[in-house]
């Protein structure tokens, strides 16, 4: 067996484990990444690029199809309907996780970070054994663990034959007549939307009264106004009870006492991720744990010394974004600087239709009782009319504190929303207050001046629309 001695051992190459190696590798520390698969993980190769890719087709087929309607689609006129080549969208799909996994491998090689291929698995909290071709035994100094999350597995809908989670979904050779979404969280609402556009009969089971229920009610509205309107099946108060006889259709309770079967070619349970701490040894290495996640400070030092845990192993929000930030963080601390992991908030992103921005506070979270709750409609932000995108109620909401206007959160819904998630999280995250964004002068016409009309709106004064609050600024 052929071993290795270096000063920080990483194991996972997903968006937390590959930024942490490359950051160790800039600040001149000898760095060895493990992984098992693909380097970028979940979210680059099996999650978020992959599902993106997928719903910006299923959009665009979609808007193609909308033009063969009568009377067309903004002037535009189809004389017969598109068609879909699922294989080659999977294929364009597979493409750009190509590219930026190879991305990966060549950022981490500038960065002199050894890379080995194979299952790693602790003999002790220092020491893993890889298993490939040639097992190779690796101890160092520091050990990050970036071993990401999996799906969560029904006991009563075994993944396999037509029960399939969402890595599954974005691989299926064709676009399926009859898809049954077991989980109305985002995940199943992104990809349920998709495979409608694409042309699939989709029913959603939630057991919740509504969907994507960690949102509140008015910015989940238009994204439930636009699945009723393309007739996409809800049964909500709803519960899977597991495959019928005949193996070809799920068996839900419904809220009103009827059991009733969804036929489907596939069902696809996306009822939440779980942290991935079996298969890879933590028993051997003396982790204190959180639950289900290994307990970490805000340094994300575990009760291990010299051992750190980043990313969905630790905790929520689940977020490529946040685990690629504690990454950095770690290297960094290993390399002699100071810092710890202490966000004001961390922005989150619904791919629905339409998009949903969070974040900090939303109006019925605890502080925000006696908040300024102030909005702009995208129906009157000229870009969005100009796009196409101002239909289904979307709007910018901003929620203040009343007494010195400082932003504790900031929610949108509509079309290309996402977007504005980094001047949304930039100004929760450095304070600013409602008066430090109506002073700021944004683009026209862009979607972001919504968010400049929403500040206005909480001073009182919009320009564009019937102001719900009145102050004399003058006397401010």
């Amino acid at each position: 067996m052929r071993r290795i001695t270096t000063k920080v051992l990483v194991v996972g190459g997903g968006p937390g484990g590959y930024v942490a190696a490359i950051r160790c590798g800039q600040l001149g520390l000898e760095t060895v990444l493990v992984e098992k698969s693909r380097l970028g993980g979940t979210c680059l190769i099996r999650g978020c690029i992959p599902s993106k890719a997928i719903i910006h087709a299923a959009s665009r087929y979609a808007e193609m199809m909308e033009a063969v309607a009568p009377g067309g689609h903004l002037g535009i006129h189809l004389t017969q309907a598109p068609s879909i080549d699922f294989l080659a969208t999977r294929s364009w799909k597979d493409a750009i996780v190509d590219q930026l996994s190879g991305g990966v491998a060549g950022l981490l090689k500038r960065a002199d970070v050894r890379v080995v291929e194979g299952r790693a698995r602790f003999t002790d909290a220092k020491t893993c054994v890889v298993a490939c071709a040639e097992p190779v035994a690796i101890t160092a100094e520091h050990v990050i663990l970036a071993t990401g999350s999996v799906p969560v597995e029904l006991p009563f809908l075994p993944f396999g034959r037509r029960v399939i989670n969402s890595t599954e979904a974005l691989s299926l050779a064709a676009v399926p007549n009859k898809l049954v979404v077991v989980g109305a969280g985002y995940i199943g609402m992104e990809l349920g939307i998709a495979f409608s556009k694409l042309g699939a009969k989709v029913s959603i089971v939630e057991l919740q009264d509504r969907i994507l229920p960690l949102y509140d009610r008015k910015l989940v509205e238009p994204v439930h106004r636009w699945v009723k309107a393309r007739q996409i099946d809800l049964h909500l108060n709803a519960r899977a009870r597991g495959m019928s006889e005949t193996g070809e259709a799920l068996v839900v309770d419904k809220a009103d006492g009827a059991t009733v079967e969804l036929q489907a070619d596939h069902i696809l349970v996306t009822v939440g991720r779980r942290p991935l701490t079996q298969g890879w040894g933590l028993e051997e290495m003396a982790l204190t744990m959180n639950g289900p996640f290994v307990q970490v400070d805000s340094c994300c030092r575990t009760a291990m010394k010299n051992v750190w845990a980043i990313g969905d192993l630790v905790g929520e929000p689940m977020l490529a974004h946040k685990a690629s930030a504690q990454g950095e963080m770690v290297a960094e601390i290993i390399a002699g600087r100071r810092r710890h992991f202490d966000p004001v908030a961390i922005a989150a992103v619904c791919f629905t239709e339409p998009e949903i921005v969070s974040v900090g506070l939303g109006p019925d979270d605890p502080g925000a009782a006696d908040a300024i709750i102030s909005s702009f409609p995208f129906a009157a932000n000229g870009r969005a009319l100009s796009m196409n995108a101002a239909e289904g109620g979307g709007f910018v909401r901003i929620v203040a504190r009343k007494d010195d206007h400082r932003i504790l959160g900031i929610q949108a819904v509509g079309q290309h929303v996402s977007e504005l998630s980094g001047e949304f999280a930039h100004a929760v995250e450095m304070g600013a207050l409602l008066e430090d964004v109506a002073g700021t002068i944004h683009v026209h016409p862009t979607l972001s001046e919504a968010f400049h009309e929403a500040a206005l709106d909480g001073l009182g004064h919009a320009i564009h629309k019937a102001s719900t609050r009145h102050r004399n600024l003058g006397a401010a």
